[in-house]
């Protein structure tokens, strides 16, 4: 397959591109011609190759600015497909440490040059939110974790969010299309509209019970109207064995989901002879609060903002040769850095 030319200046001086008709994402084929790049990078390409110098073979390297869960780099290897590179990467869901060599390439610069901005941006971007989603499973143990970020982030990105997220060690997410690409089943009930219309927490519950297919789990929110635990020990009542669990998502209005609420929760179930209905908790959570909620007896989470507003880890790329000679910026050691963990990818 031929790879896809790069855009030039040129082309860019003669593109009038109408904002309206379209959403200012980029497609996949902006994206591989170089248009989601800084122009500089474009620029430097076409003065190279005026002078005849594009096809300079180079190894670059790039590293992290500090520790955590790498992620992006089966974007990254996908954008350099079809062209003729030497590449060595830390495998996806990898641990790295800070100013650590995760990717080499080798090959001719303008085979990939072009490239480094979005490079860049898709270890970047998914490495934070695989880093986050790790810190909220870790404290929570053997708990589930759902990954419920997509809300908060723009929705062309709410995919790559998601497939970060799990990652990084989420057990499941909420977003189709983000549990589609990784051949998963997206995870989730109905929201608190959804009780709001019907007008009773039980009917409800009976509908949905009527509603999902056998085997599907049946978690009920229940903070909608009443007291939580009332309306947990009314949905109980009511489904009995049917019942997988129930959601806690109480809002900051009210003190939002506190461990003493959780604690009490899970007691009255067990008093009434509900041990079998697990605690789903969800709203603002972040590590401490899983923690917490967990030792209260909170058995799943649903976390949002805190994995898809993470922010990034910031990524660099540096020409470490030039035509086999060791080079380097001034700052840096010239030469390329051994890292034993670089797997030859392409």
């Amino acid at each position: 397959m031929k790879a896809t030319e790069f855009i030039t200046l040129k082309d860019i001086a003669a593109m009038d591109i109408e904002p309206k008709g379209r959403f200012f994402s980029a497609t996949d084929l902006e994206i591989e011609r170089g248009l989601t790049s800084d122009i500089y990078f474009v620029r430097t390409r076409d003065l190279l190759n005026s002078l005849g110098l594009a096809d300079t073979e180079v190894t670059a390297e790039v590293f992290s600015s500090k520790e955590g869960i790498l992620a992006g780099m089966d974007e990254a290897l996908h954008l350099l497909r079809n062209r003729e590179l030497d590449i060595w990467a830390l495998p996806e869901g990898s641990e790295m440490s800070a100013k650590e060599v995760v990717m080499r390439i080798r090959g001719s610069y303008s085979d990939f040059g072009v490239y480094e901005t979005p490079l860049l941006g898709f270890l970047a971007s998914s490495s934070g939110w695989a880093t986050a989603a790790r810190q909220c499973k870790q404290a929570a143990g053997d708990r589930t974790v759902v990954c419920y970020g997509a809300r908060h982030l723009h929705p062309s990105v709410a995919p790559v969010m998601e497939r970060a997220a799990v990652t990084g060690g989420a057990d499941a997410s909420s977003c189709i299309l983000g549990a589609l690409l990784m051949g998963r089943a997206p995870v989730g009930t109905v929201p608190h509209a959804a009780f709001l219309i019907v007008g009773d927490t039980v009917e409800l519950a009976k509908a949905y019970d009527r509603f999902v297919p056998e085997g599907d789990p049946r978690i009920i929110l229940v903070d909608t109207f009443k007291d939580e635990t009332e309306d947990a020990l009314r949905v109980a009542e009511a489904l009995g064995s049917r019942l997988n669990g129930i959601r806690l998502d109480t809002p900051g209005e009210r003190g939002g989901v506190t461990a003493g609420l959780v604690r009490e929760t899970r007691a009255r179930l067990d008093q009434a002879g509900f041990e079998h209905v697990r605690i789903v908790v969800s709203g603002g959570l972040q590590p401490e609060r899983i923690t917490a909620l967990a030792e209260a007896g909170a058995d799943s989470f649903g976390v949002g903002s805190y994995i898809a507003r993470a922010p990034a880890i910031d990524m660099t790329m540096d020409l470490k040769e030039v035509h086999g000679k060791a080079v380097a910026k001034r700052g840096r050691i010239p030469g390329i850095i051994g890292n034993d963990r670089l797997v030859k990818v392409i």
